[in-house]
Formats: C-alpha cells, sequence, structure tokens
C-alpha cells in the first residue's frame, strides 16, 4: 500500500482549517475571531495549491483575507468604547 505524497499536506492543512473555523465561532473578542478567519481563508488557499490552482490560491489570499482585514479594522472601530474625560 503507497501513501500519497499530498496526503499529508491535505490532512496538516485540514486540521487547521477545521481548527480554526471552530475557533471563528467560539472566540469572544472580534478580533480574535477575525485572525482565525484569516487562517481559514489561507487554508482554502493551500487546498487551492494542493489542487495546482496557482492563480485561485493567489485571487483567494488578495480578495477575501483583505476583506477580512477590512473587517478587523472596522470590528475595532466600532467595538473599542470612548471615555469621556470629565
Amino acid at each position: 500500500m503507497t501513501l500519497d505524497l499530498q496526503i499529508i499536506p491535505f490532512a496538516i492543512i485540514s486540521i487547521i482549517m477545521i481548527g480554526s473555523s471552530i475557533m471563528v465561532v467560539k472566540s469572544k473578542e472580534v478580533v480574535h475571531s477575525a485572525f482565525h478567519c484569516v487562517i481559514a481563508m489561507m487554508s482554502a488557499a493551500g487546498f487551492y495549491v494542493l489542487l495546482s490552482a496557482q492563480f485561485v490560491a493567489v485571487v483567494q489570499i488578495l480578495v477575501y483575507v483583505g476583506a477580512i482585514g477590512v473587517m478587523i479594522l472596522f470590528a475595532v472601530m466600532l467595538t473599542t468604547r470612548n471615555e469621556e474625560v470629565e
């Protein structure tokens, strides 16, 4: 029985993606949840690389990870509290 060499990276990326996806839901901090979402999107790009679709992987990183970055920015802006100094 031969072990295909793509199974090992697939298993590693799968574990990372499942773990980060669970942490997106379980995180109480908005910023932590967004960072875990970035990791999940990078894992999806890793799947595209394994499928020999490098262009789609680059687009995945640029578009979706960029969008998550903007989401982090707005989440930080919306969740910070201004304490009025008296």
